[in-house]
């Protein structure tokens, strides 16, 4: 009879449907919507663009000189060292600022004639250093001196002119003439005077003869202003890196 019951109870275990185990679960696959199509097709964003500023063409940077040039010392080719003298802004920031180191070139010198032709000067600007020892290439011209009483500038290439040497001429003339005189009165009346006074015309005037006219003098410290030639590109964030860091 037990056996009997426990054949008829595995025959009813078999007779039970088989459940699968740890079979996966399928999600049903929902279509995208449109909005989602589209950030997924489109482009990846570009990597920001260095700060690059440019600085336009003709745009005057006033300089303070380094060094003392004349035209009675200096020569072609020598170099020329200058500081920026005011910060050069755009768009309410600076991108040139105060103090930045600028290197020229001298390149003509005329000295002064003995009885005609004025001292002249001119000179270029070829790299701009800022402090941390970043370089920009310059095409600058020579446009201004304002911290000079006696030079100018002649026509648009960059020249400085000496202004001319009359007054002191007719100084020269007129300070030999009147000793000359005075020995003239002394040794012979009147008739004595106007010779002496003509023997010192004739030397004041062969010393005119014979000295050159003053040389373009520019002092340490003098101010001059430099225009740009072309555009120039200036990389802010290079700029502006400290100088540990370069």
């Amino acid at each position: 009879m037990k056996r009997n019951f426990i054949l008829v109870a595995a025959l009813a275990v078999s007779a039970l449907p088989v459940v699968a185990q740890d079979q996966p679960v399928l999600t049903p696959r929902v279509a995208p919507t449109a909005r989602q199509s589209a950030i997924d097709q489109s482009p990846a964003p570009e990597p920001s663009p260095a700060s690059t500023v440019t600085v336009p063409s003709g745009t005057k940077i006033p300089l303070i000189l380094k060094q003392a040039i004349s035209t009675h010392s200096a020569r072609v080719g020598d170099p020329v060292y200058a500081q920026t003298a005011f910060p050069i802004v755009q768009n309410n920031k600076i991108v040139i600022p105060e103090g930045t180191f600028v290197q020229g070139t001298i390149r003509s010198i005329v000295r002064p004639g003995k009885v005609k032709g004025r001292a002249q000067l001119n000179m270029t600007f070829n790299s701009m250093i800022f402090p941390n020892g970043y370089t920009v290439v310059l095409p600058g011209a020579l446009e201004g001196v304002p911290g000079s009483n006696n030079s100018a500038m002649k026509g648009s290439e960059g020249t400085i002119e000496q202004s001319g040497s009359k007054g002191r001429d007719a100084a020269t003339i007129a300070t030999s003439t009147i000793p000359g005189a005075g020995i003239g009165a002394i040794a012979d009346g009147a008739k004595g005077a106007g010779i002496g006074a003509g023997i010192g015309g004739v030397v004041g005037l062969a010393t005119v003869l014979l000295t050159r006219g003053p040389d373009v003098s520019l002092g340490t410290g003098t101010s001059v202003e430099m225009v740009l030639e072309r555009t120039i590109e200036i990389d802010r964030s290079r700029a502006q890196r400290s100088a540990a860091n370069q």
